[in-house]
């Protein structure tokens, strides 16, 4: 298990299209893929549950990664992130 505490910093937070590039480019990890935010955890493969989280721009946020690729999705997570989602 590897893990990283990472700052939202896209304008928008995690809307519906960059919750979406973000779930579809974490899908193609065998690695299980979680958000903690505010004390829970949020499936990062999930779409619908990105959105329910409500993340907002500046939030801090923790990336979570357990299984046989954990760091290559780790470095996915965090690159995708900081490249503000595409926005």
């Amino acid at each position: 298990m590897v893990s990283k505490t990472i700052t939202l910093t896209n304008a928008q937070g995690f809307h519906m299209r960059p919750a979406g590039v973000f779930a579809n480019a974490m899908a193609k990890y065998k690695s299980d893929i979680t958000i903690k935010f505010n004390g829970n955890d949020v499936n990062g493969k999930s779409l619908m549950n990105i959105i329910a989280a409500c993340i907002k721009c500046g939030s801090t946020i923790e990336l979570v990664c357990d299984g046989a690729d954990e760091n290559e999705a780790l470095q996915a997570a965090i690159e995708l992130i900081e490249s503000g989602l595409g926005e």
